[in-house]
């Protein structure tokens, strides 16, 4: 007979399931079919100003944008709206919603927001086929016309998952396209797009903790820099992206 102690089974660890952790991995994958990978969000026109040239300036720009842009705004509206579906607060989402479509400062990043918003409510549509309790809520975001952070965050919402991984996942999802773009658009090899995205990711936790943070009048879409070469990359003459 073994008398021999047998090693303890591991505890469970808190955090997300494993059904939750994976519909947050496709929820951030650049593959989700809702046009992101067709934007660039400025960076095509930074190119073509020639801010930025190099690996370098591409890492320092995207950083840039994480911190002062997606976290003070997107991030903010995502981790919010996760909240208000968890308490299923339909005005509490509307307002967030009427921000994100009220501050955008050009023509193309509001119809970047709208078409990914629709595209995603579609998928949304698809996905929750078999699951009428979620039907109502997607048929308000569809008459709401609702904007991609909202549309995520019901996305989100639906996982189960909490506001920072959800924010976790979005920032993520954000940084892998952002740097796709910058290797077809510099361009950078793979190599290069791999160092940027590793730098991105030391930086995120951070940008999720701040957008956690934000109260409502935290919120922010004054970017001047980015509004003016947005405006520029619409009257473009030769772009890849939409943005």
């Amino acid at each position: 007979m073994n008398t021999e102690t047998q090693p303890a089974a591991p505890a469970p660890q808190p955090g997300l399931s494993q059904h939750s952790f994976l519909q947050l991995m496709w929820l951030a994958s650049p593959a989700l079919p809702i046009g992101g990978f067709s934007y660039s969000e400025g960076l095509e026109a930074a190119i073509n100003a020639a801010l930025v040239t190099t690996e370098k300036e591409a890492a320092n720009w995207l950083v840039q944008q994480l911190h002062l842009t997606q976290s003070r705004g997107d991030m903010a509206v995502i981790a919010q709206a996760v909240a208000a579906w968890q308490q299923h607060d339909l005005p509490r989402v509307a307002a967030l919603n009427q921000w994100v479509r009220t501050t955008r400062e050009t023509s193309e990043l509001r119809l970047q927001t709208e078409q990914m918003g629709r595209s995603l409510t579609d998928w949304l549509r698809n996905r929750h086929a078999d699951a009428p309790e979620h039907h109502n809520a997607i048929a308000w975001l569809a008459a709401q016309d609702a904007s991609y952070p909202v549309a995520f965050a019901f996305a989100a919402f639906c996982t189960g998952a909490a506001p920072r991984d959800a924010l976790l996942a979005f920032a993520f999802g954000w940084a892998e396209n952002m740097v796709q773009a910058a290797i077809k658009a510099v361009p950078l090899g793979q190599s290069a797009g791999q160092r940027i995205l590793a730098k991105l990711t030391q930086e995120i936790p951070q940008a999720v903790d701040h957008a956690l943070a934000l109260p409502d009048s935290g919120r922010q879409a004054f970017s001047p820099m980015l509004a003016i070469l947005s405006a520029q990359h619409e009257h473009q003459y030769s772009r890849l992206f939409r943005s």
